[in-house]
């Protein structure tokens, strides 16, 4: 809120707010998890974990009812209410007997995706399937325009580089037969299935099997004989079960499925790694780290994919963390009831909805959308013909026994795709078997503990190449995945793929006055910034300060500090006036700005407030930015008088305030006349989870230092695509009365795109765009980029370093069926820099390759809340700082009053 800018990467430090370790377990009626608390409150006598006298019994985000014993089929039948491995058989639509491979949760192939994000995608053959029954090629999109001669630039300085990435040295030549396997009764351990099959490990030659889809390289049944069924008994011998395997198809090399089969055989062999397998990754638990101040622990671990790439498939690494609580989902309940006995269910449901959670007892993660406060693990359902309750099965099944018998039940909503492929649509899950991963947003505001994890997860680039080799010989030395890899007749190249990138020429930065700075190898022209002009100034002649009255003499020295940092960029900043608040409440900064504005009309209102609370930075942004349309400025005052930070933070504020008048601090060159550049992101709204806000940012001068924005809600798909191709028409005509015409080349970079949405986007949203630009500006020429941040491509130069900033990657590993690069933008002072990926689904400008790259490195100068370079170009950067202010504090669409200015930085 001082002016420090979101986009540095790695380089930004996270608030700085006074840490601590959370409250110490609570001991309460009912459970028997962590260490007793002597003064604990109990629950009201005789509903634990129930209402409060006199509060209702239902939450604000609640499962249907259902009672004990009665409505058993309310309550999602047997596995799918506990999602015990997530291969429940559905009560009430059973899956038919020959349902697709896909019908069972399981790692039978990479996901859709490119640029080794662990998305695989498809190879670059798309040969023909024979066989009984096609297997699902998915969504292939090739988004490549046919008329591309070469994706692959020429200008800039040569540099050798390393990639996480290493080659399949021997594509085997085989076709693979594809099988779906069934067990009855039901088994829904992955592991207990593949002990069954591998009894009958003879009859089955070369052989991968996922839990649900056998792969074999020799066929084991017949045209006369395409169903196969074989006995087997379980470890102790207990029961016999039947195994069915039915025919489905042949994979051919080249088909989709071909890369599914590579990722399911990287995932056989690292098995026998001694790994564990949450969720779709490999960790490792003898290796995690404590940090016992934040009672959590840090997991070591990998993400893996192979899939094609330009000339090779070629195997993705790339080290990751995952952070686990060492408190259970039960403890959550537990301290919030200690600290709020009349409203914890509220308060709970409130933290977890949202959480994803670890169920140890089979490795699985889930995302909690609900908590079911009207049942418990004593509740029964029908399991194999007989009731029992969800204390009962999870004994009979995992041997752990529940102590707390009244904790409510957490429902975990499986996604449309699960559903179709019979995952259960509602699991129940018991919070004393669940452990919360990743960090809440209180945690990361924690300086002191993101410090003591950062220690640990911001891994250098000479130590994640060491890191990336030992798996590697890990792997090779294995003797179980030597004989896999055999059986296959596939090898693995022992060391990184080497790449030939460029650095593109540095760039000028342009200020007031024809002064030019340069960047230097960190990019960083902070010094420039501080004594030069900026490139274009407005003059503030009326504002106010609005202070609490103890901070009035420091909001007085901070006003006379920012006004010499202003004098020296040329920027005119009368003296304030100043609003005293006897509170600093919400409600007072609201009454303070309602006063002001009633009274006089300036053209900037900073407040000045003590701590971080959101519902004080909400209210005060909800009151200027939509009831009446003035910039604000929102600073702390733990940083009005500063003497370390003093300076800088004032210049910072500076540059901040003049951008939100309509100033603008620097520019850099841009070449290319009549040109519009559009950023879009999305972000979803705290307050409505069936609602999300699209932000477009668009440039509206040929310098880049004018900028119209407009944001919108949404709920769907089509709704988003509609509402970006009107903002982007208000775009279109917001230039042409600027420029007196319209732009002839509109770029956009559009952000917040998953890999498996880009089919959606190329077809609907792409579409919507073309189709009114054709209405308003049929001459114009638009090319649209898909700009993805959460990559797992990493490069390093040949001396194990971080490649500097400007480094572009077109080829070796990118995709051959699309137009892509990567970026490295940035210079980062700890781990290892993370590429941006760039794909180009429309060129309707046709910019050769080379003069694209260096206009996508050149608009990551423009952000004017840093002083460097961020990963994204500023438009992008501008829409997400916008929507991110829309979905956190405003929920409602701004004034139109301020849509010409960055009022939002």
């Amino acid at each position: 809120m001082t002016g420090k800018g979101r986009g540095r990467g790695k380089t930004q430090q996270p608030p700085q707010q006074q840490g601590g370790a959370p409250p110490s377990y609570a001991q309460m009626g009912g459970g028997h998890v962590g260490a007793p608390q002597p003064q604990a409150a109990k629950p009201p006598t005789g509903s634990a974990w129930g209402p409060p006298p006199g509060a209702s019994s239902r939450a604000t985000h609640r499962a249907p009812t259902a009672q004990p014993g009665a409505a058993v089929g309310q309550v999602t039948t047997q596995m799918q209410q506990m999602a015990l491995g997530g291969r429940a058989p559905q009560a009430c639509a059973p899956a038919p007997a020959a349902a697709p491979p896909s019908a069972r949760a399981g790692p039978t192939g990479p996901p859709a995706g490119g640029n080794g994000n662990g998305n695989g995608g498809p190879a670059v053959g798309r040969g023909a399937m024979r066989g009984r029954r096609p297997i699902d090629q998915g969504q292939i999109l090739r988004t490549r325009p046919d008329q591309l001669a070469t994706k692959k630039g020429s200008t800039g300085e040569p540099i050798g580089l390393l990639a996480n990435y290493f080659r399949i040295q021997t594509v085997p030549d085989w076709a693979l037969h594809q099988y779906r396997v069934d067990i009855a009764p039901e088994e829904d351990r992955t592991g207990e299935r593949k002990f069954l099959l591998r009894a009958h490990r003879d009859k089955l030659g070369g052989h991968l099997f996922d839990g649900t889809v056998l792969y074999t390289t020799n066929r084991i049944t017949s045209p006369q004989n395409p169903v196969l069924t074989w006995t087997s008994s379980n470890r102790d011998n207990s029961a016999n079960f039947t195994i069915t395997i039915r025919e489905v198809g042949e994979v051919q090399q080249g088909d989709y499925a071909y890369v599914q089969v590579y990722n399911l055989l990287l995932r056989t062999c690292i098995s026998g790694l001694e790994l564990q397998l949450v969720g779709r990754d490999y960790y490792d638990a003898k290796a995690r780290v404590e940090v016992p101040a934040f009672r959590l622990e840090l997991w070591p671990g990998y993400k893996t994919s192979i899939r094609q790439h330009e000339s090779n498939i070629l195997m993705c690494v790339e080290i990751t963390h995952k952070v686990m609580r060492m408190e259970t989902v039960l403890n959550i309940l537990q301290d919030c009831y200690q600290r709020s006995p009349n409203n914890y269910q509220a308060e709970f449901t409130r933290e977890v909805v949202g959480c994803i959670v670890l169920t140890k007892y089979n490795n699985k993660t889930y995302h909690i959308d609900d908590v079911n406060w009207d049942i418990n693990p004593s509740h029964r359902f029908v399991y194999r013909n007989e009731e029992v309750s969800y204390a009962q099965y999870m004994e009979t099944k995992y041997q752990i026994k529940i102590r707390d018998m009244k904790q409510p039940l957490l429902v975990s909503r499986a996604k449309a795709r699960d559903v179709r492929a019979g995952m259960a649509e509602v699991i129940n899950l018991i919070p004393e078997v669940c452990y919360c991963t990743g960090l809440t947003d209180a945690m990361r505001a924690n300086f002191q503990l993101m410090k003591a994890l950062a220690v640990h997860t911001r891994v250098s680039p000479d130590l994640r190449i060491k890191k990336l080799r030992s798996f590697n010989e890990r792997l090779q030395l294995n003797q179980q995945t030597l004989d896999q890899l055999k059986k296959f007749d596939m090898k693995l190249d022992r060391d990184l793929v080497r790449i030939q990138g460029r650095i593109a020429p540095e760039e000028k930065i342009l200020f007031g006055g024809r002064r030019e700075g340069k960047p230097g190898p960190q990019v960083d022209w902070t010094r420039d910034v501080r004594s030069s002009a900026m490139l274009h100034s407005q003059e503030i002649d009326q504002w106010v300060i609005v202070v609490p009255g103890k901070f009035k003499r420091d909001a007085a020295a901070f006003a006379d500090m920012l006004n010499r940092a202003a004098g020296g960029m040329r920027f005119n900043l009368a003296p304030p006036r100043y609003y005293e608040l006897q509170r600093d409440s919400a409600p007072e900064y609201v009454q303070a700005l309602s006063t002001i504005l009633d009274q006089a009309q300036p053209k900037l209102i900073m407040c000045a407030v003590p701590n971080n609370r959101g519902d004080r930075y909400s209210a005060i942004k909800k009151k200027c930015c939509v009831d009446r349309a003035v910039p604000t400025q929102v600073i702390l005052t733990k940083n009005l008088n500063d003497a370390k930070k003093s300076m800088s933070i004032a210049t910072k504020v500076a540059v901040q305030i003049n951008c939100k008048v309509g100033g603008a601090p620097w520019g850099v060159e841009i070449p290319l006349p009549g040109l519009m550049v559009v950023g879009f992101d999305v972000c979803h709204d705290t307050n409505n989870k069936n609602q999300s806000f699209g932000a477009m940012v668009a440039s509206l001068d040929k310098p880049m230092s004018r900028y119209f924005s407009a944001v919108t809600p949404h709920t769907n798909g089509e709704e988003l695509s509609n509402n970006l191709a009107l903002n982007i028409v208000k775009a279109v005509k917001k230039y042409a009365a600027h420029n007196g015409g319209p732009p002839q080349r509109i770029l956009i970079y559009r952000d917040g795109v998953g890999e498996g949405q880009i089919p959606f986007v190329h077809s609907t949203e792409l579409e919507a765009i073309k189709a009114k630009l054709a209405q308003v500006c049929p001459e114009t020429k638009m090319t649209f980029v898909i700009v993805t941040k959460r990559i797992n491509t990493r490069v390093f130069t040949d001396r194990c370093q971080n490649p500097p900033p400007g480094t572009v990657i077109d080829d070796v590993v990118t995709d051959p069926e699309k137009y892509d690069f990567f970026l490295v933008s940035q210079s980062v002072r700890e781990g290892t820099v993370s590429p941006t990926s760039f794909n180009v689904i429309h060129d309707g400008i046709s910019l050769p390759p080379d003069r694209l790259q260096r206009l996508t490195y050149k608009m990551c100068h423009l952000y004017f809340n840093w002083s460097g370079t961020v990963r994204v170009p500023a438009p992008c950067q501008y829409a997400h700082k916008l929507a991110f202010l829309v979905g956190q504090s405003l929920h409602r669409e701004p004034s139109s009053a301020l849509e010409d200015l960055l009022y939002f930085l």
